[in-house]
Parts: C-alpha cells; sequence; structure tokens
C-alpha cells in the first residue's frame, strides 16, 4: 500500500466543507503572494532594499499557505490542481488501492480513479457509495 490512510466516501464527504474552505483561502493566499511578489520584485529590480510591511505581509501569506498546505499533508490527501480545486483521497475499493476524485464545482464525491490514472481514468462510483 502506498498510502498509510484510507477514507472511506463517507469519510471524504465529511470532509469537503473544510476541503471547500482551505482551497477557498489557498486560492486568496496565493493572490495575495502574488501581488506581494509583483512589489518586492519590482522594488529589487529598482536596486531597494526591502523590509517592512511588503516583506512581512509576504512572509506571513506564504506562511498562512504552507500551513493550510500542511492540512492536505498530515491527512495524505492530494492537490491534483489548486486553479480547479481538483483533489484526491486515497480510498480502498476493494483491496484496490484508489483515489476518490472530486473537483471543487462538484456537489458530491461521484467518482475514483487508479492511482496511476489521474483525471482522465476517472470512473463514476457505483451503487450507494
Amino acid at each position: 500500500m502506498q498510502f498509510k490512510r484510507h477514507y472511506t466516501v463517507e469519510q471524504a464527504r465529511a470532509l469537503l466543507p473544510q476541503v471547500r474552505e482551505w482551497l477557498a483561502d489557498l486560492t486568496r493566499i496565493r493572490r495575495q503572494l502574488d501581488r506581494a511578489n509583483e512589489r518586492v520584485s519590482g522594488r529589487l529590480a529598482q536596486g531597494d532594499d526591502l523590509g517592512g510591511p511588503t516583506v512581512n505581509e509576504r512572509v506571513r501569506n506564504a506562511a498562512a499557505f504552507q500551513s493550510i498546505l500542511s492540512q492536505f499533508r498530515e491527512r495524505e490527501i492530494q492537490i491534483k490542481d489548486l486553479e480547479r480545486g481538483l483533489i484526491d483521497f486515497p480510498a480502498l475499493l476493494g483491496d484496490r488501492e484508489v483515489f476518490l476524485c472530486w473537483e471543487q464545482d462538484e456537489e458530491d464525491i461521484e467518482y475514483w480513479h487508479d492511482l496511476d490514472a489521474g483525471y482522465a481514468g476517472r470512473e463514476k462510483l457505483e451503487g450507494n457509495q
């Protein structure tokens, strides 16, 4: 087995509200980091010394971003595409290790795929998972 933790469909579904919140936070923080990076790189290009609020903001945002990513890592939940909000939860389907696959615009977890198949290999969950 590749993963220590495996989620049932019900466990993964129960985490969706938190995952949605984390994704929204990551998107917001990434935008703030992009703006701060633009300000910092522009000032560096001009030869300015940096410090103060701009650098402090960037450091705080980078730390917050890493903190949220650690929530995913600790749970072995994988972010496959942050822009799309594409998430994989390790799971067992029978005796096979697979991913439960969810995208942030989907209401529920309805798909799975083999570990090496990726999004293109998504298959509909059958029955009352």
